[in-house]
């Protein structure tokens, strides 16, 4: 906790603000695209602290915000097959699909188990013979090597009973896609823990092609507004660059073997966002020679009619459009408790968060 204090401290925090309300622009549009940095600037009340014409947006960092109900219906049936097993996050348990969410079919009976890391479902292949084992595989570069390290295990001791039904995505198809389709960016507070497996080297083509500035940011107050000061320093001179203010993480060419295993293990895939639609090469499938493996193969998986729930605006909160508050069903039919929409259920997710930190609540 020591080593975390300084990015804590109260006086840091006050002069950052200062320094930042001193050169703000007149208005500034600064998008976060990673849930983290959703939570912990509402977790903090950054946007009460900074100028009024500094508006944050979130955007579609949240792995569970933009993984679609045609995943989670897929993977509905897949539990209806005898032997099959589901093992999952916890977070994705309870994102609702078309005809119900995972929750309400383990508490109907089926075998669906919530994991911590990958290794207790390839533990549970080794225990379990017998059984078919599935790991639902979500999130960007951060966790998808993690699952590529599982398969790395199941090919090596040839566990035919594990598979793992991949909607791993990348991030900087939907950042380039934000600013294709019109969203009112100027700058990007990037994603940190991706960025630690990528690298910065992924974010270059932003300022020279679409104007926009980029700092990648850590997670604690001192961080984030800090990175907030170099956006604006950056978008008043006219002089978007890729910035690493996160330099106790992240490296310029980010983590290599990790980025191997998931070159080794996955393709691109052109796929769907909420809200975007589907982007080119933007997701992650098994490559063709560990089909073994791949539960869309080994099980005959079809994609089925993806369909959103009426009322929801969680696609347009993704793109920067609107806000949750813009929303009518948002802390009225939609809650925590019982979430409409994706962007409410995950703790990283943008309804999330301004519902557990919204001044009335």
């Amino acid at each position: 906790m020591k080593s975390l204090e300084a990015f804590r401290d109260k006086e840091l925090v006050q002069l950052l603000i200062e320094e930042i309300g001193r050169i703000a622009p007149p208005s500034v549009n600064l998008m976060e695209v990673c849930g983290g940095h959703t939570m912990a600037i509402q977790k903090a009340g950054l946007p009460s602290l900074l100028p009024p014409g500094i508006r944050l947006l979130s955007g579609p960092g949240c792995p569970v915000c933009v993984t679609s109900y045609d995943f989670i219906d897929q993977a509905l049936a897949l539990i209806r097959k005898e032997k099959v097993t589901i093992t999952t996050y916890g977070d994705l348990i309870r994102v609702p699909g078309s005809g119900g969410n995972l929750a309400e079919a383990r508490a109907l009976g089926a075998d669906i188990r919530v994991v911590y890391s990958l290794l207790e479902a390839i533990e549970m292949a080794r225990k379990e013979p017998q059984k078919e084992i599935v790991f639902l595989g979500i999130g960007f570069e951060t966790t998808a090597p993690a699952t590529a390290a599982g398969l790395d295990l199941a090919v090596k001791e040839k566990l035919r009973n594990f598979s793992v039904f991949s909607a791993h995505k990348v991030m900087i198809p939907a950042m380039d896609a934000l600013l294709e389709q019109g969203s009112p960016i100027h700058g990007y507070i990037c994603p940190g823990h991706v960025s630690a497996i990528t690298g910065s080297e992924v974010y270059r083509h932003l300022p020279s092609r679409f104007g926009a500035c980029c700092v990648i940011s850590g997670f604690e107050a001192v961080d984030i507004l800090e990175s907030i000061l170099m956006l604006v320093k950056q978008y008043v001179s006219h002089e978007p660059v890729v910035e690493i203010q996160y330099r106790r993480v992240v490296r310029p060419e980010g983590n290599l073997k990790a980025r191997e295993l998931m070159d080794k293990y996955f393709e691109l895939k052109d796929d769907w966002w909420r809200g975007l639609g589907v982007i080119p090469y933007s997701g992650l499938k098994i490559r063709p020679e560990y089909a073994a493996w791949n539960a869309e193969e080994k099980f005959g998986m079809q994609a089925v009619e993806n369909k959103e729930p009426p009322g929801c605006i969680c696609g347009l909160v993704l793109k920067g459009v609107k806000t949750p508050a813009d929303c009518p069903l948002f802390a009225n039919i939609c809650q925590p408790s019982d979430p409409v929409g994706a962007c409410m259920v995950s703790s990283e997710g943008a309804c999330h968060a301004h519902y557990l930190y919204r001044e009335d609540g």
